[in-house]
């Protein structure tokens, strides 16, 4: 059944002359009489008894009535909803640890001032994890921070990011990695994008005396005060520490570990328009924030 169908239904529960309703819903007398013999087919049942020109609801007609019309109302209302607001709806989103901590928190709330009718869900897991539920359609879009290419991915830079190498100790002059892959290595855990950017640079040189792994970013930063400490980490993540000269970038020779930021989606996805705000708005926003860096 549709609910044009339904309305004229309604129309004629009020109204039981044809000519009368086909008149004022614009429609051929024969057009209508069709919408209600197609509900009709549809239910298995009559719904209204023939009298002349006339139909009469019978008792099926009056129970169909009582039952749906509430609901009727409430589809037409949502329907005129979505015609008016065209930016609304529930977005499902997941984010790697850096955007999603350091990022991502502020322009939601920015994007939710901007359009009242939206509701975004967020959870924060590892790339690993985000491009599994991608994959499986389980999420509308994710952030990541790590390399993908997969049939069934859409791939979009949003940003760019730069890891660097931090401690509490301060290096006067740039060292070379040999001379600091046996100090203590705190490092993000398996599957983080971060961790594996800063191995996959070093290449040969990534056989580092990894102490301790971490998913989060406090218990990393709190743990570089003890003695020849060190990570690498997202600049976004330090950058008032470095400021407040609570940690100190530690410059390493012939290194640069710079990664891009992605905006993923599956490419099944329909783009509705609240998707495509809030891509356009994530764009903007995160260049704003980068030159602020």
């Amino acid at each position: 059944m549709t609910l044009k169908e339904l309305e004229l239904f309604y129309a004629l529960s009020e109204n039981q002359n044809v000519s009368d309703v086909a008149k004022e819903k614009g429609l051929s007398q024969s057009a209508v009489s069709l919408a209600i013999k197609s509900l009709e087919k549809d239910l298995g049942e009559k719904l209204f008894d023939r009298i002349g020109k006339k139909l009469i609801l019978n008792e099926r007609g009056r129970i169909f009535k009582e039952k749906t019309f509430n609901h009727f109302l409430a589809l037409t209302d949502f329907q005129k909803f979505f015609k008016k607001e065209k930016i609304s709806g529930n977005l499902k989103i997941m984010t790697s640890k850096t955007i999603g901590t350091f990022i991502i928190p502020q322009i939601i709330f920015d994007f939710l001032e901007k359009y009242s009718f939206v509701n975004i869900y967020k959870e924060t897991q590892n790339s690993k994890n985000i491009i599994k539920n991608i994959i499986e359609g389980k999420i509308d879009i994710g952030f990541i921070e790590t390399e993908i290419e997969h049939e069934n991915i859409i791939k979009e830079k949003i940003g760019e990011d730069e890891l660097i190498v931090v401690s509490a100790e301060k290096y006067e002059k740039e060292v070379f990695i040999d001379n600091i892959k046996n100090k203590k290595w705190i490092l993000r855990e398996q599957g983080s994008g971060t961790r594996e950017i800063f191995l996959k640079t070093l290449g040969k040189y990534n056989n580092l005396n990894i102490f301790m792994e971490f998913s989060g970013f406090i218990e990393i930063k709190s743990l570089l005060k003890n003695k020849d400490t060190l990570t690498c980490i997202s600049k976004y993540a330090v950058i008032n520490e470095l400021k407040e000269k609570k940690l100190f970038e530690v410059k390493l020779k012939n290194f640069k570990f710079k990664r891009n930021f992605y905006l993923i989606y599956n490419k099944n996805k329909y783009k509705t328009k609240l998707f495509n705000e809030f891509y356009n708005f994530i764009k903007k926003e995160i260049n704003c924030i980068a030159l602020n860096i």
